[in-house]
Formats: structure tokens, C-alpha cells, sequence
């Protein structure tokens, strides 16, 4: 743009360069845009007729505000004052807008006096807009001051000032967090008047507010009356469902998942999603590992067999301790389930999980099965399945195995062994079977 004259930045120009610099938080870009603005042109341009043709400009307040919106995202208190000092310079008074900005300034470098040093400033000269009663509601609430909160939103309600759904949100976050939430929801229909987004983020918020402050019945209070106005959506479930097992309220937790299963079972159409909400990986993981910490085993494999039925898959990471401990508590089953689940998929079971299903189909006397574990799959860790790890599983589940079915398994791999389909993991393991069997007394 600077290379030509047709072309050359105007005011204009500046502003939209300023307002994107500022809100994307680009400080050091903001000030070599002013120092732009201020300088002449580098390239030497024929004005012809134009005479003495200068595009220098000052910023104005457009382009200070600029400054204040990228101290807000910076949290950088100075250049407010930098900002004051060259309007003062000007002999130019901030706008009723510039003090907004500035007390956001102020507010999010935690300089709550100087909040409200601005703010008084701002009713000598002017009347405060809606940004800066929401910057204040906001500073009472930091401050612990509710009802200083609610009383600055009456005095701007009484001057006529239409406040904006984000502060009337705020001050409904505020009075939550103070367990003052039949207040709270009495700004639901404030805000329905000039809000933007949609109820359920504006509940889940206030649920939020009160999960922060410690309150788990209130958040439980808000999730109920938010049912009567709009379907909470998946974020909403998945935050309850997380504090309910937070504050030991398993039950609470388990009822609004079974809800969540079920829902799924009465989809027939994508209107149906709007009012009913499916659990996400996130909600399984979350009830699957309270189930484990719980030793509720029962509804452990309630909450996997769902998992893997609604699509998702085994994680190893976080599933097979789980699906082990299943198994050692009696859930057999669940250890099967994955097993042919990693099958279909074409997934090779890890090594715990093969080793478990081993010793499982051994306790069961199913010696067939239990060398299919390891020669029917392809190994990728060897090291699991060396010989001094054959010997260690076989002497910590000793108590499992009879004398006679570890004897039955040795001859059997003996025999398979003896054909050319012998591999270095049964081979392994025949080794460690005959040193257990010459060792261990039963």
C-alpha cells in the first residue's frame, strides 16, 4: 500500500489495521503501525500538482482504543497510561468507551482499585456504558462484594442503561457462587432478552459458577431447573456427571449416565439429538474409572459393553488395568468381550491381556485355548514373553493352577512343539512350565 500514492494508507486504512492488531492482542505491530502513521514516506512520490503532498496522520481515539483492546489481551496495564498520557497531551478526554476499556485493563492485571478509581472518573464526566458496569459487577465479584454487585446493576438499571446478556451472565455467575441462585435464575429472563447464544450455555455457566465455588447441591439445583427452559447439551452432562463422582454422589453419577445410555435407544431422528444427549468417550472413561475406584464391577461391565457398543474402542493405555482388574474380581466375561473386540478390529491383544486370558483359559482347564493365546497371535513385545517371564507368571499365580493341568499343558505344547510351527514364545514358555513343575511344591 506505502509503494504508491494511489494507494497509501488513510485513516481509514489505519483504523482497520489497528482494530484487527488489537483485538488479536499484537502490541509490539500496534506500535510500529502508530510509528507509521507519524513518519513520512520512505519512497519519495512525484505530487505533480498535489503540491506538497504529506500523508502523515495522528492516531485518534479509534486507534488508542486499538492500543487498550491489545493491553486487555495482554494484560499489560502500562500502555493504558500511555494511552492517557498522549489523549492528555491532545488535550483530548477519554470517551466513555476508553474508560470501559481501560477498567478491562485494569480488571484483568488484578489492579482492582484502580477499577474503581476509573469508574469514579467516568461518572464525573460521563455516564457509564454497559462495558463498564460489567467490568465492575465483575471487580465486586473478585472482591467478594455480591451485594455491592447487585447494587451496581440496579443503579445502572435505574439510569436507564440496557445492560448486555454478558453482564447480566456475569452477575448471575456472581450470585451462584454465593449460593444466591434463585437471584441467579431470576437474570435468566433479562438476559433472554438481549442474548445471543443459546440458553444452555448460559445455564452451563452458572452450574460452572457453582461447582468453583464448592457447591455441588446448588449446581445439582441449576441442573434441574435448566430442564424446564432447555435440554442441556453433552458438555452439561459430562461436567455433572464429573462433579457428582467428584463429591461421592456415585449414584447421582450413575443415574445420569444410565440416562444418557438409554437416550440412545430412542433416536429415529436428527431431532431427536436436540433433546436428547448420547454419552462421548469422555463420559465413559469418566464412569468407567470411578466404577474402578469404587470395585462396582457390576457396573463396570454395564458401562464398557455400552463403550464398545456405541463405537468407541479399547484404549490400552487407559482400559487394560481396568479389564485386568475386572477380570481378577470376576468379570471374566469383560476380558473376553475385548478379546474378540480386538479381533474384529484386527488388533493384536497386548501382552497382559494375553498373558491374563492364558492363565484364565488354564485355570478353566481349557489347554487348547490357552496356547491358542499365544500361538494363534503375532507377538510384538518378545521381552514379555521371555523365559524368566514365563517362570514369574507361572510362581504368581501358582495358587490358580492344579499340579496336573500345568502337566497337561506342558505335554500338550510338547507335542506342538515337536512339529515345525514351534516358535520362540511357546518354546519360552514349555521351558518355564518344566523348571515350574520340577521346582514348585503343590
Amino acid at each position: 500500500m506505502q509503494e504508491q500514492m494511489a494507494s497509501y494508507p488513510d485513516l481509514v486504512a489505519y483504523h482497520c489495521i489497528a482494530v484487527t492488531l488489537g483485538q488479536a492482542g499484537y502490541m509490539k505491530e500496534l506500535f510500529d503501525v502508530i510509528d507509521t502513521m507519524r513518519s513520512p514516506p520512505k519512497k519519495k512520490f512525484k505530487t505533480g500538482v498535489l503540491g506538497k503532498w504529506d500523508p502523515r496522520l495522528e492516531p485518534d481515539i479509534v486507534v488508542y482504543n486499538a492500543v487498550l483492546n491489545a493491553c486487555v489481551r495482554r494484560q499489560q496495564w502500562e500502555g493504558a497510561f500511555w494511552v492517557l498520557q498522549q489523549l492528555k497531551q491532545k488535550g483530548q478526554p477519554p470517551s466513555t468507551a476508553t474508560y470501559g476499556l481501560i477498567m478491562e485493563v485494569m480488571f484483568v492485571c488484578g489492579k482492582y482499585n484502580l477499577v474503581h478509581e476509573f469508574f469514579r472518573k467516568m461518572q464525573k464526566s460521563s455516564i457509564p456504558n454497559a462495558l463498564a458496569y460489567k467490568v465492575i459487577v465483575n471487580t465486586f465479584w473478585r472482591e467478594g462484594k455480591i451485594e455491592e454487585a447487585v447494587l451496581a446493576v440496579q443503579e445502572m438499571e435505574r439510569r436507564g442503561i440496557v445492560g448486555s446478556a454478558a453482564l447480566y451472565y456475569d452477575l448471575a455467575r456472581c450470585l451462584c457462587s454465593a449460593g444466591r441462585c434463585q437471584e441467579a435464575l431470576a437474570q435468566m429472563k433479562k438476559i433472554c432478552k438481549v442474548a445471543t447464544k443459546p440458553l444452555v450455555i448460559t445455564y452451563t455457566g452458572l452450574i460452572q459458577a457453582c461447582l468453583d465455588s464448592g457447591s455441588i447441591q446448588n449446581a445439582a439445583y441449576i441442573f434441574d431447573q435448566m430442564k424446564h427452559f432447555c435440554s442441556p447439551n453433552l458438555v452439561t452432562c459430562n461436567i455433572m456427571l464429573k462433579a457428582f463422582l467428584k463429591h461421592g454422589l456415585f449414584e447421582e453419577a450413575r443415574g445420569l449416565f444410565h440416562k444418557m445410555a438409554e437416550d440412545s435407544n430412542h433416536i429415529i431422528s436428527k431431532s431427536d439429538y436436540k433433546v436428547r444427549v448420547l454419552p462421548d468417550i469422555y463420559s465413559f472413561n469418566t464412569m468407567l474409572e470411578a466404577c474402578v475406584e469404587a470395585g462396582r464391577w457390576d457396573d463396570f461391565e454395564y458401562v464398557y459393553k455400552r463403550m464398545l457398543g456405541h463405537g468407541y474402542h479399547f484404549n490400552t493405555k487407559r482400559h487394560l488395568r481396568m479389564i485386568l482388574g475386572a477380570s481378577r474380581a470376576g468379570k471374566k466375561q469383560l476380558l473376553e468381550t475385548t478379546w474378540q473386540h480386538l479381533a474384529r478390529a484386527k488388533r493384536n491383544p497386548p501382552p497382559s491381556l494375553i498373558k491374563e486370558r492364558f492363565c484364565v483359559m488354564l485355570d478353566k482347564d481349557d489347554h487348547d485355548s490357552a496356547l491358542a493365546c499365544i500361538t494363534g497371535n503375532p507377538v510384538e513385545e518378545l521381552q514379555a514373553f521371555s523365559k524368566s517371564a514365563w517362570l514369574n507368571l507361572f510362581q504368581e499365580n501358582a495358587q490358580r493352577f492344579q499340579k496336573d493341568t500345568l502337566t497337561r499343558l506342558v505335554n500338550k505344547a510338547r507335542l506342538i512343539a515337536a512339529g515345525n510351527n514351534a516358535d520362540s514364545v511357546l518354546q519360552n514358555m514349555l521351558c518355564s512350565g518344566c523348571e515350574f513343575l520340577r521346582t514348585c511344591s503343590f
